[in-house]
């Protein structure tokens, strides 16, 4: 192992890896300083650039590019009360108060330093731990691979936003849409409809640019604002910058927001924003002047831009251990690895060990990276609030079908783009969340195929060797439904709560 983490590191320091990390660093700082633009719909749009590039270049490319776009988002949200992320919504709770203070560079500062603590603590803790995960993860077989990919199924569903049903409706469309093609044991042709074009399935990556990106442009689109902000919004004066005494005041919090990160990092489904959130609360639960919170307190920006990067590290611990994305972002990077013709997994550690390690290691680099670039362009991204929507959002939407069709240079992978565009704008509308289809999309064929070898080395007696020989697969298999009622019971208390 300690032969594999060396020569991931030599990897890693490749001149190449480090520019593409800094033009990802870079790219995402931009995206996520764009309201309304996510993260999410940057890496879509991205992906295909990944597929030219050398595993150890282009995957730390996209890394670098989500890194920058989360810390990105806190930048609108503290300047003009609109979070350019999901996972900087907690931020707008403190940081337009202190703008209007004058205090608009320490904020954008204190959610700098705070960001890259978070990140670069869950970021070491994942590579020192992943490692035995793996040799943990070597032993899993497929009737425990069977149960958590379908416990982590049902997490994801429940998880995403709305309500349980509309994640459940969306977990079994995708499940469907998945079967077209091949089927992963006997390869045999189903749902394919004599059509050739999907004979092989339907392609991921203009499937992805679809339900991520184009919602968001017609999105954009249909708002008749011709920029993000008002005219009347003066940002010429951010005020001092942060004083070191400010920001240790502020560690203890960041701490916190970091460990309450990292574990929410590590369960599938749950992500930044919830994050954020909960590191926002302890922050305000723990502090002698909780009054101050939400008036501008620069605490409550370190809470929540801590917690929501602390995600970061752990989210790649399912993925790259058992082959398991935890949110959209890390579904999207299961597609880069699948493109370079790697799957994540335990075998993929055993066989890729050098370049799993420097991929890990590119987390650390990227953090760095993003450090002084975001330092560095704090008042140029600070003025990209600015930009009409007329500039961007044509060229958004040519990158969006370059890059669906330049990786085949099929045009039929241009009609899936434009599908599940309208597809995914349609449930965007009526407020079903297509994470949890694109989870489904991605880890039926998984659980199919690890399905199918249980039933085989059970040999016809299913229920006995899962309860005695396989008891790890039979106790996750046990908790499925009390999981599932668990979520059931909480989306009708949600539901059934009086509004105030």
């Amino acid at each position: 192992m300690w032969d594999s983490f060396l020569q991931g590191i030599m990897l890693s320091f490749g001149w190449q890896t480090i520019a593409m990390m800094a033009l990802g660093v870079l790219l995402g700082i931009l995206v996520g300083a764009l309201p309304g633009f996510t993260t999410v719909m940057a890496m879509a749009i991205l992906l295909p650039i990944s597929f030219f590039l050398s595993p150890v270049v282009g995957i730390p490319f996209l890394i670098a590019l989500t890194k920058g776009g989360i810390y990105g988002g806190s930048i609108p949200a503290i300047l003009i009360s609109i979070p350019g992320t999901g996972a900087s919504v907690a931020t707008t709770f403190d940081g337009p108060a202190l703008t209007k203070k004058g205090q608009a560079r320490k904020a954008m500062e204190m959610a700098l330093f705070a960001s890259f603590v978070g990140d670069m603590s869950s970021s070491v803790l994942t590579m020192l731990f992943i490692g035995p995960i793996a040799l943990v993860a070597l032993k899993i077989g497929p009737p425990e691979l069977t149960a958590l990919v379908l416990l982590s199924l049902i997490v994801i569903s429940a998880t995403c936003t709305g309500s349980l049903v509309k994640g459940l409706i969306m977990g079994v469309i995708g499940l469907l849409l998945s079967m077209i093609g091949q089927d992963p044991l006997g390869y045999m042709s189903r749902f394919t409809f004599n059509i050739f074009a999907i004979k092989a399935g339907i392609p991921m990556l203009p499937m992805l640019i679809g339900v991520f990106a184009i919602p968001e442009i017609l999105t954009a689109v249909e708002k008749e604002a011709v920029s993000y902000i008002s005219d009347k919004v003066d940002l010429s004066k951010v005020g001092e910058r942060l004083k070191f005494k400010e920001f240790r005041r502020s560690f203890k919090t960041i701490m916190r927001s970091t460990g309450i990160g990292a574990a929410i990092g590590a369960c599938p489904g749950v992500g930044q924003v919830v994050a954020a959130f909960v590191g926002y609360a302890a922050a305000v639960n723990a502090s002698k002047h909780p009054e101050t919170f939400g008036k501008g307190e620069l605490e409550g920006v370190a809470a929540a831009e801590a917690a929501n990067n602390a995600v970061n590290g752990p989210t790649l611990v399912p993925l790259l251990t058992l082959g398991i994305p935890g949110d959209n972002i890390t579904a999207i990077l299961l597609g880069a690895f699948i493109a370079q013709g790697l799957r994540p997994g335990p075998q993929l550690f055993a066989e890729q060990g050098p370049l799993m390690y420097a991929i890990l290691m590119s987390m650390v680099i990227a953090n760095v990276l993003f450090l002084f670039i975001g330092y560095l362009t704090i008042p140029l991204f600070a003025r990209i609030v600015t930009i009409k929507k007329s500039v961007l959002l044509p060229l958004i939407a040519v990158f969006a079908f370059a890059g669906s069709y330049v990786y085949r240079s099929d045009p039929f992978d241009l009609i899936v783009l434009v599908i599940f565009g309208a597809f995914g704008y349609v449930c965007k509308k009526l407020h079903f969340d297509v994470t949890a289809m694109v989870m489904a999309f991605i880890l039926w064929p998984i659980l199919e195929y690890s399905f199918g070898q249980t039933l085989s080395l059970a040999q016809g007696n299913f229920f006995h060797y899962v309860a005695f020989d396989r008891p790890v697969a039979g106790l996750v298999f046990l908790i499925t439904p009390v999981v599932s009622a668990f979520f059931w019971r909480k989306a009708m208390r949600k539901r059934h709560k009086p509004k105030t």
